[in-house]
């Protein structure tokens, strides 16, 4: 017989009351949660994007104005400007569809990093969020920022750690 009220304490069998059968839950520790759960993302600039430096498979954030978007393909161009040059990325949306396009908008991207033939960069995306309104040079300032706080605090591990 299936007992539907076996997450309580006790339940009520034709018995009488008896204790039910507590499952055991295994604790992770903090290092299991981190393998099981995707990585955060670190921020990057558009323009640092299509660069070498950045792997395959790599989790990180970015943001840009969608420049066009093709539903077929699940592909989305997203553009920036940086000093004189307009820089552009790549973005597989089949995984965050459907969503309402809006092309000119800005939009900030979490995903994953694929190389595509040709030395071009996709972003497999997880997150895919418009944020039109948002100011802009604050957001660049605060990835700056960010980027500042972490290279100090690893140099203080590090230090802490010899």
């Amino acid at each position: 017989m299936l007992d539907y009220n076996s997450h309580l304490p006790y339940s009520n069998g034709q018995a009488g009351w008896e204790p039910c059968k507590v499952l055991k839950m295994r604790v992770c520790s903090q290092e299991q949660l981190r393998k099981m759960l995707p990585d955060a993302g670190t921020y990057h600039f558009p323009w640092e994007i299509n660069s070498a430096l950045i792997p395959e498979g790599k989790t990180l954030r970015t943001f840009g104005r969608l420049h066009s978007y093709d539903v077929v393909s699940s592909q989305a161009i997203l553009t920036a400007q940086h000093t004189s040059v307009q820089h552009s990325i790549q973005v597989c949306t089949k995984f965050v569809e459907p969503f309402q396009a809006q092309l000119g908008a800005l939009y900030i991207v979490l995903g994953e990093t694929e190389h595509k033939e040709g030395n071009e960069m996709v972003i497999k995306a997880r997150v895919f969020t418009c944020v039109e309104g948002i100011n802009l040079q604050l957001l660049e300032k605060a990835i700056t920022e960010q980027r500042k706080y972490f290279q100090e605090r690893e140099k203080q591990l590090e230090g802490n750690a010899s």
